[in-house]
């Protein structure tokens, strides 16, 4: 229900923002101007009765955001990795929400699982921990199969997740309409586009069949990744609301000391974690959507581990190559490019200057280079980066809101581990072969012999194309169509010649 009386859930949320003290940290932090954080709090101060209480002993921010429930744990998940935009302080008390909320009961946990596999957890399990991690959505569990004595991990969806998301959902939906009826100017960004990216993307992540899907699938193609690994799904042991995975050895990267006491080189892995992600989005068109540090542990050896895939992003081949010019033109610094790529790929509208526009994005890129990477604020040039796409009334992309955000998750955890990490110079030697081999007259033979080779599968059926437009064209009133259309002697050479360059290409291949 999509209604106004949503709006009472916005205004708990500002509410609640006051009453734990959150609304004045955060603003704090994200260093907001002062006229900003006036009109916010004169807002929310009537209504600060209505907030909700949380845990007292909690940090205002977490507390804020773990009574508010699970979609905005989700957002305080992704802000964990922002030191730089919400400060070192913050950044630390929102790890607490990767995957150390409260558990749910054992009982419950249990039932869940008698009720996905018609078995009791003895029955199926010889030996079944207390949950060794909790997050937003779900919580995972130790055990032993009870048939080969295989470690597994069971991760196991709260009771009522999928209401308590679709609560906050149908707020964030009426809260996106009201903002684009009250500001036309913030159309341009779609914000219920974005939202219903955000539900679809939480839909997938509610039904851990489909994340047992995606992890059979990542593993796949990560199978030959060096210093990667993905555990597997135990198909007859997951269901909707369970899974059953391999059992992951490692440190939580989100424990900072026990990572500091393997002694693992900590700049590298930090490196290895921005290649990966770049390799995975460009090479396979697939990569992990939620790859903070309550997702990812570290072998003695230096072997980075990922877990939970209930999110998982794709991007198809087009937009892949266009992602990937577009770093290649920064990484480079060839900002008349870079805006060509954004013109052809019709991101920006037609009508604005070219020119202005690489001008504008040498003002993004520039002071980054030569720069050591502490002294960036991430904070002042999104800030900058967003007034340069509401002037050239540059669109939202839905279809890569989810690889932007990921883009600035994983660069925070690589910063958590070095914080001197340049994502340019290390993004380079991944784009550079990404571009040499997708881009270029290589490119352009495989695209071809992949046409040719679905042109012969068709190859039967255009006799008849071509007899059909013959017929059609011979009808008397649609005679005129002949110098409209190029006439029937074109289609037939046009149907002919791709027939030809079909089967001929096609036994080529």
């Amino acid at each position: 229900m999509r209604g106004p009386h949503n709006l009472l859930r916005l205004i708990r949320t500002g509410a609640t923002f006051e009453r734990t003290g959150a609304m004045a940290q955060v603003l704090e932090a994200m260093n907001a101007p002062p006229r900003l954080r006036v009109a916010l709090r004169v807002l929310a101060w009537p209504f600060r009765w209505l907030g909700l209480k949380g845990d007292p002993a909690l940090p205002p921010a977490t507390r804020a955001l773990t009574a508010l429930g699970p979609a905005y744990i989700k957002f305080g998940q992704t802000l964990a990795t922002r030191p730089d935009v919400v400060g070192t302080e913050m950044a630390e008390q929102l790890r607490y929400l990767q995957d150390k909320l409260p558990p749910f009961s054992m009982a419950e946990a249990h039932a869940t699982v008698a009720e996905e596999l018609g078995l009791s957890v003895e029955e199926v399990f010889s030996e079944f921990s207390e949950p060794v991690a909790a997050a937003s959505i779900a919580q995972v569990h130790k055990a032993r199969l009870a048939s080969n004595g295989q470690k597994v991990a069971v991760k196991i969806l709260r009771p009522g997740v999928e209401r308590a998301f679709q609560t906050d959902i149908d707020a964030f939906y009426f809260a996106a309409s009201m903002i684009e009826a009250l500001l036309p100017q913030t159309r341009r960004l779609r914000p219920a586009d974005v939202i219903a990216h955000f539900d679809a993307t939480v839909q997938g992540e509610l039904d851990l069949r489909l994340e047992s899907a995606s992890a059979a699938e990542f593993a796949d193609n990560t199978a030959n990744d060096d210093g990667f690994a993905v555990p597997r799904p135990v198909w007859g042991l997951s269901g909707r609301r369970m899974m059953t995975l391999d059992w992951a050895e490692g440190v939580p990267m989100s424990d900072r000391a026990a990572v500091d006491a393997l002694g693992v080189d900590k700049s590298a892995i930090g490196t290895r974690v921005l290649q990966l992600f770049l390799r995975h989005a460009l090479r396979d068109g697939l990569f992990h959507g939620d790859l903070h540090q309550g997702n990812l542990k570290i072998t003695p050896d230096g072997t980075l581990v990922a877990l939970d895939f209930g999110i998982m992003g794709r991007i198809d081949e087009y937009t892949r190559r266009v992602y990937a010019e577009i770093l290649f033109g920064f990484i480079r610094r060839d900002y008349r490019r870079v805006a060509e790529v954004h013109f052809e790929a019709g991101y920006v509208p037609p009508d604005r200057d070219i020119d202005e526009f690489a001008r504008a994005l040498r003002s993004v890129g520039e002071p980054i280079f030569g720069m050591d990477a502490t002294q960036i604020s991430m904070a002042r040039l999104l800030a900058y980066l967003f007034e340069v796409t509401e002037r050239f009334g540059m669109e939202t992309r839905t279809e890569l809101i989810l690889l932007q955000r990921t883009m600035v998750v994983v660069e925070g955890v690589a910063r958590s581990l070095d914080p001197r990490i340049n994502i340019w110079k290390v993004a380079g030697p991944v784009v550079e072969e990404y571009i040499s081999e997708n881009i270029g007259p290589r490119a352009v033979t495989r695209d071809l012999l992949r046409t040719a080779r679905v042109l012969s599968r068709f190859g039967p059926r255009l006799p008849q194309l071509v007899e059909n437009a013959l017929i059609a064209q011979s009808q008397p009133d649609q005679g005129a169509g002949s110098g409209r259309g190029g006439g029937p002697l074109l289609w037939l050479a046009v149907g002919g010649a791709l027939f030809a360059a079909g089967v001929v290409l096609g036994t080529l291949i």
